[in-house]
């Protein structure tokens, strides 16, 4: 059974339809590419799979759960999390409690206790800490962790939102564009990352982007869409040799 089953999601707005008849499967393990010309698509489908929208039709599983119109954060405790194209931190925080914010899905503590510093808080708070500081090791941000997020440079503050959103035990993870803005240096690096992230914390991964080299390099398999509409899919070589995705996509 696939980890994620969209069945021809539709969404239109003002008439024009966004994303007619969308449907993807995706398998746990596997990083998955959506790419597509800017104005595709791509990130009104995210807006549907994390429910920021709700489909006009059409139906959206994950790990057999039918999601299909829930709330965010109800989806989000689910289990998919998402980064964005434009990145969304929290940038007057510190690098560690940027990561703790996702954490209060798994740590919780009562009002009470939080309030009056009871033992049961600090516990949960040092469970905390020692969670956070574990997954931004991973990125090589614990050295920044008193830092604050406004402070980081860009390339790392793209890394500590995918960190963030880790926090959140996620069985599925929607990066929306993570290589925008990067140099060539940093985009290798984030593909290493990407990989580390997929076979260390058994994450199923779908990504947009626009970044081929990048695309072709860690994407198994791909869906291009086109006005709204899938335009080809399949395994990730035979969709970018496909003449029709690089007559609409890649302008050739």
């Amino acid at each position: 059974m696939a980890l994620l089953e969209v069945k021809n999601i539709t969404i239109s707005f003002g008439g024009l339809k966004a994303v007619n008849s969308f449907s993807v499967s995706i398998e746990k393990g596997q990083l998955y590419g959506l790419i597509g010309p800017n104005g595709a698509g791509k990130t009104t489908v995210f807006n549907l799979l994390t429910g920021v929208y709700k489909p006009d039709s059409g139906a959206v599983e994950l790990d057999g759960q039918n999601i299909t119109g829930k709330s965010t954060i109800e989806i989000n405790h689910a289990g998919i999390a998402r980064t964005f194209q434009n990145i969304r931190l929290f940038k007057e925080l510190s690098v560690l409690d940027n990561v703790k914010v996702g954490l209060h899905n798994e740590y919780k503590y009562s009002t009470l206790s939080g309030i009056l510093r009871l033992p049961s808080y600090w516990k949960t708070e040092k469970q905390m800490n020692e969670r956070a500081m574990e997954l931004l090791k991973v990125f090589d941000l614990d050295g920044e962790a008193s830092t604050l997020a406004a402070n980081l440079p860009y390339g790392k503050q793209r890394k500590l939102e995918i960190a963030r959103a880790l926090a959140t035990d996620p069985k599925l993870l929607l990066l929306d564009e993570p290589a925008a803005g990067m140099n060539p240096n940093e985009t290798a690096e984030l593909m290493e990352t990407i990989r580390f992230v997929r076979d260390n914390f058994d994450m199923t991964i779908l990504l947009i982007e626009h970044d081929m080299k990048l695309v072709s390099g860690i994407c198994e398999k791909l869906t291009v869409l086109n006005f709204g509409a899938t335009l080809a899919c399949g395994e990730t070589a035979q969709v970018l040799n496909d003449p029709e995705v690089i007559k609409a996509y890649l302008g050739e």
